[in-house]
């Protein structure tokens, strides 16, 4: 068995709103320091041992599904794991 493990975020270019107000929360607790916070998604998925392109199936879940690709990046990482 395969994992997967991908994480989607917005592009530097796109305003983070969400980011935004947990920063603007973080500022109120009195952490000064924190310069900017962004907020993402993080996905795992098994993809089963007999799928023989495991990456090719991957990037198209993001591409199509995961991310909005015109204001989202994402990267990934695949592992073999025991099942």
């Amino acid at each position: 068995m395969y994992k997967a493990t991908v994480y989607v975020m917005y592009k530097d270019s796109v305003l983070d709103p969400q980011g935004e107000a947990v920063k603007g929360a973080v500022h109120r607790m009195g952490y000064e320091s924190i310069e900017d916070i962004r907020i993402g998604k993080y996905f795992e998925i098994q993809v089963s041992k007999k799928e023989e392109n495991v990456t090719q199936v991957i990037e198209e879940i993001c591409d199509k599904l995961l991310a909005n690709v015109v204001m989202e990046t994402y990267r990934y990482d695949i592992q073999e794991v025991e099942a």
